[in-house]
């Protein structure tokens, strides 16, 4: 019989995290990803959750161990809005320039303006951020909606001539996407070419 593998031992917690500690994991959290001052706080409090619930592991089961433990975390925590603070005023963070390349990528992937102002807020980008980044033209919630039927091969991009039924199912897609009916009526009407056309020009700029 094949010997069991042991599972290895946990690591110890250590010492609460402290503010040198969560600026140098700020620091590596942000030359892997882009980062709003919302999104990297909530890194670093789930950094110092996973030490809080090590640490409660291991520690005896009274009380008073327990309290000095929510107390490090809740200071720990304090730190680390600090610490995401400074990224701020270091320019290590800013949440317009990442609103802006965000809402570029989402758009070109084919995400309606509603869409993508959801998802900005999901990442922590104040409402007036997100939508001073998205641009209002119609022409680019048009493209969005181009881009949205080639992935999913309807409308110009279909790959036989769509019947009543099939239109009325790709117009309940682009709905669903948070594009405005006039908007997915539009792009499911357009010829390939000017599609194709459509898209180049929107990924060019």
């Amino acid at each position: 019989m094949a010997q069991e593998r042991r599972k290895p031992a946990p690591r110890p917690a250590g010492p609460p995290p402290d503010a040198a500690r969560l600026e140098a994991a700020a620091l590596a959290h942000l030359a892997r990803f882009a980062a709003t001052e919302v999104g990297l706080r909530r890194v670093l409090a789930r950094r110092v959750d996973r030490w809080a619930r090590a640490a409660t592991a291991e520690a005896p089961a009274d009380a008073e161990t327990r309290e000095a433990i929510a107390a490090a975390a809740a200071a720990a925590r304090a730190a680390a809005a600090e610490v995401a603070r400074r990224m701020v005023a270091r320019g290590a963070v800013d949440d317009a320039a990442f609103a802006e390349s965000r809402a570029r990528r989402l758009l070109r992937t084919g995400r309606s303006r509603r869409a993508a102002l959801a998802h900005l807020a999901a990442k922590g980008v104040a409402a007036e951020t997100a939508g001073a980044a998205l641009p209002e033209e119609e022409g680019a919630e048009l493209a969005a909606a181009l881009a949205f039927c080639r992935r999913r091969r309807i409308g110009p991009f279909a790959a036989a001539e769509p019947d009543p039924a099939a239109r009325q199912k790709a117009l309940a897609a682009l709905a669903r996407g948070g594009f405005p009916r006039a908007v997915a009526s539009a792009a499911l009407a357009m010829d390939p070419d000017e599609a194709e056309t459509r898209l180049v020009a929107a990924r060019r700029g």
